[in-house]
C-alpha cells in the first residue's frame, strides 16, 4: 500500500470514528453543563471549597474564579517543581530541584494548557511531580477551557441577565463526568495497544557494542492518554509521541490522534443543542472539517514531495520521521496537533519540508479553530462567526444578529479584542528575540528557517500548542521569562473577552429572525466564515510567512 494510500485511509477512518461521537458525545456534554444535580463526590468537593453550588455568577465573577484558580495552580506547580528533590519520590529516579526560570516556563505551560517544554521529562521530573502536578494540571487546564466556552454559550441562551453559571460547578461537573471517564477508557485502550504504564526503576543495560544506555520506565499510558484528550501535548519523554513507549505502533497512532480530536469536534454538536438548533452546530464542524482536512491534504502533499533523489528514494520527506508512521502518519498528526491546541508531535516539525512546516505554522496562527483545542477552539470560531455575521450586516446595511442576539458596537469591541491580542502579543515577542543579542544568541539556523522557528515557537506559545521547531534553543533565561509572559497572556486575555462578550449578549432581550436576518446555518455562512478566517489571518501573518517558509520553500 502507498503512503498517500494509507495516509487518507487513515483519515478517512478517523471521519468515520469522529462522525459516529459527535451526536451521543456532543449531546452528553450538553447535559453535563445543563443538569442541576450533582454527584456524592462532587457535593464533597463543593464544601471543601466553600461553594454554594446553587449560586449563579456574574461573567465578572466568572472570570475572577478563573483567575484565581489558575493563579494558585500556578504557585503549587512551580513549588512542586523547585522542591521536588526534597520531596518523596515514591519508586523510579529521585531528582534534582527544576530551576526558577524553567520550574515558571513549565507551571505557566500546564495550567494554560500549552504544555511548552524546555527540558526532558525523563531526566527533569519525577513520577510524583509528572503525575501529581503535571497529569492533575492536564485535567485541570483543559476543563477550564471547556467551562469557559460553555459559559459563553449561555450568553446565547440566556437573557435579561448577568449571570452566566457557577466556575466551581462547571469545572468540577467537567472533570468527573468528562475527562476522567473518557481518560479511563482511553488509557486501558492504549496500555492494551502496548503503552507501558508503571513505576519501574530507571535500568542501565549494555549494548551489543559494549556501550551503556539508561531504558526509562514510567506511567505513561495514564498520562498519554490525557495529554491527548485534553490537548495538552509535551508528554513524559523528550521524544514525545514519537517514543515507542508513549506511541508504540500505528493503531495507538492513529487513536491518539482520535483523541486529540474528539472532543473538540463534538463541541459544535452541544453547541447546537444548546441553542436549540442543530443547523448551528453543523455549519460551525463544517468550517472546522474543511479546514482541518485542508491542513492534512497541503502537509500530505509537501511531505510526499520531498526535495532531492533520497527523499524520492525514500518514499517522501523522511528526515525526523518515525518509520513506524512514515510520511502519511506524521503529516495527520502534524496537522490534527497544530489545527488543535495540543502540540504533541510524533515526528520533528523542524524536518519538515518548508512549505510543510508553513501550513503547520499558519494552523497554528489560525487560533486553533478548526477544530481547535478543548473548549478554546469553539470559543474561538464563535467570535468568529459573530465577526463574520458582523461583515455580512455592513454588506446589506443593517443591524447584524447570530443566534437571536444583535452584535453591536460593544459585542464588536470585544470580538476585536480578542482577535488582536494574539498577534499583537505573538509579532511583539518575536520582534524583541530577534531584535536583540539575547534572543537571536539561541538561533541555531540564521536566515528565513530561523524566522519561521521563532515565529512558531511564540505562534505555539501563544495559542497555547507546545509543539516547536528543534532548531531554536528556548531552554534560556529569556526564553523561559518571556514564553511564560506570553502563554498568560496567549490563554487568559482572550478568555476574558469571551466572557466579557457573553456577558454582554446574556443581557440581551432576543429578537426574531427576519427576512434581513443573515442565515447562519448555510453553505453560503460556512463559505463566508471560511473566508473571514483566512483573509484575517493571512493579512496578519502573510510578512512573516513570506520572509520564513515561502522564502525558504522558493530558495
Amino acid at each position: 500500500m502507498s503512503s498517500a494510500l494509507a495516509g487518507w485511509l487513515q483519515a478517512g477512518l478517523l471521519v468515520a470514528a469522529l462522525a459516529a461521537c459527535y451526536v451521543p458525545l456532543g449531546n452528553y456534554m450538553a447535559r453535563i453543563f445543563t443538569t442541576d444535580r450533582h454527584w456524592r463526590v462532587e457535593h464533597g468537593v463543593f464544601k471543601i471549597i466553600g461553594i454554594d453550588p446553587n449560586a449563579d455568577q456574574k461573567w465578572s465573577a466568572y472570570v475572577r474564579s478563573m483567575l484565581a484558580f489558575s493563579g494558585v495552580s500556578v504557585l503549587f506547580l512551580y513549588g512542586l517543581q523547585r522542591l521536588q528533590h526534597y520531596l518523596l519520590s515514591f519508586m523510579g529516579p529521585h531528582m534534582a530541584n527544576v530551576p526558577p526560570d524553567l520550574a515558571w516556563n513549565t507551571a505557566v505551560s500546564f495550567v494554560t494548557n500549552t504544555n511548552w517544554q524546555n527540558y526532558a521529562g525523563e531526566s527533569t521530573m519525577t513520577y510524583l511531580v509528572q503525575m501529581g502536578g503535571l497529569a492533575v494540571q492536564n485535567f485541570m487546564s483543559a476543563a477550564v477551557g471547556i467551562v469557559v466556552v460553555f459559559a459563553m454559550i449561555r450568553g446565547f441562551t440566556r437573557s435579561r441577565t448577568d449571570k452566566l453559571g457557577n466556575f466551581w460547578v462547571d469545572l468540577t461537573h467537567c472533570v468527573f463526568r468528562l475527562l476522567i471517564p473518557l481518560a479511563i477508557v482511553g488509557g486501558l485502550i492504549l496500555a492494551a495497544g502496548g503503552v507501558i504504564d508503571n513505576f519501574a526503576a530507571y535500568h542501565t543495560v549494555t549494548t551489543l557494542s559494549g556501550a551503556h544506555q539508561t531504558i526509562v520506565g514510567g506511567p505513561f499510558a495514564s498520562q498519554e492518554v490525557i495529554k491527548e484528550l485534553g490537548n495538552n501535548g509535551g508528554g513524559p519523554l523528550n521524544a514525545n509521541s514519537a517514543h515507542p513507549f508513549e506511541n508504540p505502533n500505528p493503531l495507538t497512532n492513529w487513536f491518539e490522534i482520535f483523541l486529540l480530536l474528539v472532543i473538540p469536534f463534538a463541541t459544535p454538536r452541544a453547541f447546537g443543542r444548546l441553542v436549540r438548533d442543530n443547523r448551528q452546530g453543523y455549519a460551525l464542524v463544517a468550517v472546522m472539517t474543511t479546514i482541518w482536512l485542508a491542513a492534512v491534504a497541503g502537509i500530505s502533499f509537501f511531505q510526499a514531495q520531498g526535495g532531492g533523489a533520497a527523499a524520492k528514494l525514500a518514499g517522501g520527506a523522511m528526515e525526523g520521521v518515525e518509520t513506524r508512521f512514515g510520511t502519511a502518519g506524521c503529516s495527520l498528526f502534524a496537522a490534527s496537533t497544530t489545527v488543535t491546541s495540543t502540540g504533541a508531535v510524533n515526528c520533528f516539525h523542524d524536518s519538515l519540508t518548508p512549505f510543510g512546516g508553513g501550513i503547520a505554522l499558519f494552523d497554528i496562527a489560525l487560533g486553533e479553530i478548526a477544530p481547535g483545542g478543548v473548549g478554546a477552539g469553539m470559543y474561538g470560531i464563535l467570535v468568529l462567526a459573530i465577526v463574520t455575521v458582523f461583515v455580512g450586516g455592513l454588506m446589506v446595511g443593517r443591524t447584524p444578529e447570530y443566534i437571536g442576539k444583535k452584535i453591536r458596537p460593544a459585542e464588536m469591541k470585544y470580538a476585536a479584542l480578542y482577535f488582536l491580542t494574539l498577534p499583537v502579543v505573538i509579532l511583539t515577542a518575536a520582534g524583541l528575540s530577534i531584535g536583540t543579542k539575547i534572543g537571536q544568541s539561541s538561533i541555531f539556523n540564521p536566515g528565513p528557517h530561523g524566522l519561521t522557528e521563532i515565529m512558531y515557537a511564540f505562534a505555539s506559545m501563544a495559542n497555547n500548542n507546545g509543539s516547536a521547531f528543534g532548531g531554536l534553543g528556548t531552554d534560556t533565561t529569556w526564553y523561559n521569562t518571556l514564553g511564560g509572559v506570553v502563554m498568560l497572556l496567549g490563554r487568559f486575555a482572550p478568555e476574558i473577552f469571551a466572557l466579557g462578550l457573553a456577558g454582554s449578549l446574556a443581557r440581551q432581550q432576543p429578537v426574531p429572525a427576519s427576512a434581513g436576518t443573515l442565515d447562519t446555518r448555510t453553505p453560503l455562512f460556512v463559505g463566508m466564515l471560511i473566508a473571514v478566517i483566512l483573509v484575517l489571518v493571512g493579512l496578519t501573518y502573510f510578512p512573516a510567512l513570506a520572509l520564513g517558509p515561502f522564502a525558504e520553500g522558493l530558495h
